[in-house]
């Protein structure tokens, strides 16, 4: 009897540890119903789903490119949605398509084995941080779950702790999207996403991530950081970036164009005159983000290279920023479109942009946001 006892309170602990231990299912989509905007990754980890796709669309998923159609992050299949698929494999009658797979999709009733796998590429563990920060500290995150360019998330890396180094500034490096809660973050003056791709963040962590630039905090991303085909957190891409990533050039990508400084006046433009002329592969979005709390830097000149994508259609914005500031209620948020080559994290130009651009976003600049205003300091 005691032994059966003990083996009965072993096993009722091992229970109590594992229920404990459980993860919440609070990522974005744990409950949503399945869609054509689904991300296909959600689609291909429900076997009833998947089902569907391989019906439709199974000879063509094969041949994508390795990473397409995986799901195990980072995977392109985590960025894209039936849409994005069609697009890739070239399918005919795209909208007939998508407006006869909708319901289909969406009659596939969610599980709880299906919120679960959904929600398994989020985490809910904070990483342990220093004990004491010197300030300036920045948070340098870099969980990737879309798009992962090694190469560029490398180069990026070591520029980061070659400004920290002649600026004095703390850096801490994390790809745990957990740091998102209200204690952590207030210990940084600014969080600086380095080339994220693809959904990461919890819904209790964007609400902490918003809730501190809304107190003042500061945002600074770069390339891939606003590169996606495909958004979960819509507030992301239409508030704190203010323009969504359409494409980039194809024939050939990396082309040379040049940089137009729109306002030389200011000093995170500072040294850098009117332009340059650099490569890279140059991002296009739906809209100008230019409007009340955006303050332009620079644009292209669409004249000095071609904008042309992979299958022909044009990429032309006419007004074409690639590097802005937006005051996201006191909030600081720095974007730069520049940072796919690994040669542009020491293109001195691109890199000084850069540097002062995540000076201001630290709160180090001339001007900060009060109000969704840009105002002196």
């Amino acid at each position: 009897m005691i032994a059966l006892r003990t083996i009965l309170g072993f096993a009722l602990t091992a229970c109590t540890v594992q229920v404990a231990r459980a993860e919440p299912l609070d990522c974005p989509l744990a409950h949503a119903p399945y869609s054509v905007r689904t991300p296909v990754i959600d689609l291909l980890l429900d076997p009833r789903a998947k089902a569907v796709l391989d019906r439709e669309f199974g000879p063509a998923l094969a041949k994508l490119p390795p990473g397409f159609a995986s799901t195990t992050p980072p995977t392109f299949a985590a960025i894209i949605s039936v849409k994005e698929v069609m697009g890739m494999i070239g399918a005919p009658n795209v909208a007939a398509t998508l407006a006869r797979l909708d319901p289909e999709l969406r009659a596939i009733p969610i599980t709880p084995a299906a919120s679960r796998a959904r929600c398994a590429r989020y985490d809910h563990v904070p990483p342990k941080l220093p004990a004491t920060l010197k300030h300036p500290a920045l948070l340098v995150f870099d969980k990737i779950t879309g798009f992962r360019d090694t190469p560029s998330v490398d180069a990026a890396t070591a520029a980061l702790k070659a400004m920290a180094q002649r600026r004095g500034w703390t850096l801490v490096f994390t790809d745990k999207g957990a740091v998102f809660n209200q204690r952590d973050l207030a210990r940084f003056d600014a969080v600086i996403w380095n080339n994220v791709s693809g959904d990461a963040l919890t819904v209790p962590q964007q609400k902490a991530f918003q809730a501190y630039l809304a107190k003042g905090g500061g945002f600074a991303g770069f390339h891939g950081a606003s590169g996606d085909p495909f958004y979960v957190w819509d507030w992301y891409p239409d508030t704190l970036i203010g323009a969504r990533f359409i494409g980039h050039p194809g024939k050939p990508q990396f082309q040379q164009a040049r940089v137009v400084v729109d306002d030389t006046k200011s000093a995170i433009t500072r040294g850098l005159g009117d332009g340059w002329t650099m490569t890279e592969e140059w991002y296009s979005f739906a809209k100008s983000p230019r409007g009340p709390g955006t303050h332009v830097l620079a644009t292209l000149d669409e004249k000095s290279y071609a904008p042309i994508g992979y299958h022909g259609e044009t990429l032309a914005m006419g007004d074409h920023p690639i590097a802005w500031t937006r005051c996201i209620g006191a909030g600081r948020s720095f974007y730069s479109a520049i940072g796919h080559r690994p040669e542009n994290y020491t293109e001195p130009n691109s890199v000084r942009l850069l540097e002062q651009g995540i000076a201001w976003s630290a709160g180090l600049g001339e001007t900060t946001c009060r109000d969704g205003r840009e105002t002196a300091r």
